[in-house]
């Protein structure tokens, strides 16, 4: 019997977990909440980019979501921007008996010790009120950062570092408020974006070091960040917006998880907007962006993660695949105990096998 999901927010992330809902049978659509009036009445077909009409209407009345009583949602809505209300929406959610699969809020991946034990306290308790379970996840943070790392430091017989990259253009990404207000792409040097502002780092991708450490068995002694930026030799536009002469263009940061006075666990991410700036950093393993997991012990190992897709780019094959584990893990997060649950809880979540009717899996119209 297929599932009652409901989708909360359509946007880049939104929109593609939208079409895995309508077009996976496993499922059943209940609802598609939105956050712009102009998209309010779409039939959720139409807002997925599909030639179909499912019968259900978008709408920005949060309460008529929840009285559709779906079993779970996938929460899509902006969570970087708008944290207090993120968590106030998945409590919600969670006290009316309904698991939350998310992209977002982030902090959720592994919240002990990222956040205080005030703001995780309400969320469990919401949970247990609605016997329901809330996950987050995504690419990164997501898998490439737990998920993978912790598949192959299964092998080794000691582990000196775990390293986790992110190397990637962003310029056909359209998401202006994480390019511009967040990330501070564009800006001049001396001001300081959202994601810069100090120990926000640390929170961003703190749950992300933590979750990899407790699933290490090691405990940490500190997390520390640091970042670089690059300034655009000359002005140019990218698919967000336009970016001037002097203003950010490139940046690299790293998280740190201290053990033992070192880094054991890393988390790096290279951005570029022209894949010709700071040719010293990191480079893709493919053309446009990649993911890389470096793992320094006995042995070790080098995974470059080249995600591609048939509708889209580097940018959109990367959004997908955390939208994918998401959207495959509601039937194990559906079926977990009530509360906060991790990677380290689930079992191991697959996507939905497709055997094409000609024998070759290669052949896209026989894709469904």
């Amino acid at each position: 019997m297929a599932l009652r999901v409901a989708l909360i927010g359509t946007g880049n992330a939104g929109r593609i977990a939208l079409r895995g809902l309508i077009t996976n049978p496993a499922y059943e659509l209940t609802g598609v909440w939105v956050a712009t009036t102009a998209k309010v009445g779409r039939d959720a077909g139409e807002l997925a980019g599909l030639d179909v009409r499912t019968g259900i209407a978008a709408t920005d009345d949060f309460d008529a979501i929840i009285e559709a009583k779906p079993e779970a949602a996938v929460y899509c809505a902006m969570g970087d921007t708008r944290l207090p209300g993120a968590i106030r929406d998945v409590c919600r959610l969670l006290a009316a008996g309904i698991n939350v699969i998310g992209t977002a809020p982030g902090v959720l991946q592994y919240p002990w010790g990222v956040i205080p034990d005030k703001f995780i306290a309400p969320i469990e308790d919401a949970a247990r009120q609605g016997n329901s379970s809330v996950y987050v996840n995504g690419v990164d943070p997501g898998f490439v950062t737990d998920l993978v790392p912790l598949a192959f430091t299964s092998t080794c017989a000691h582990i000196e570092q775990v390293r986790c990259l992110e190397i990637a253009d962003y310029a056909t990404y359209d998401g202006a408020e994480v390019i511009f207000d967040v990330m501070g792409f564009g800006n001049s040097l001396d001001e300081v974006p959202m994601l810069l502002q100090p120990g926000i780092l640390s929170v961003a991708w703190g749950a992300t070091i933590r979750e990899l450490a407790a699933g290490l068995g090691v405990t940490l002694e500190a997390i520390t960040d640091s970042c670089e930026r690059e300034p655009a030799p000359e002005a140019f536009d990218i698919a967000a917006g336009h970016i001037p002469q002097g203003g950010v263009a490139a940046l690299k940061f790293e998280i740190n998880g201290i053990v033992g006075g070192k880094p054991l666990i890393v988390v790096e991410h290279v951005t570029r907007l022209r894949s010709d700036l700071r040719p010293d950093w990191a480079q893709p393993a493919q053309p446009g962006g990649s993911y890389r997991v470096v793992i320094t012990g006995e042995p070790s190992y080098t995974v470059d993660i080249c995600p591609t897709s048939r509708h889209g780019d580097h940018n959109y094959a990367a959004i997908a695949a955390g939208v994918g584990r998401v959207v495959n893990a509601i039937p194990a997060v559906v079926a977990a105990p009530a509360g906060i649950v991790t990677t380290l809880d689930l079992p191991l979540v697959s996507g939905p096998a497709v055997i094409a009717a000609t024998g070759d899996p290669g052949t896209e119209d026989n894709q469904h």
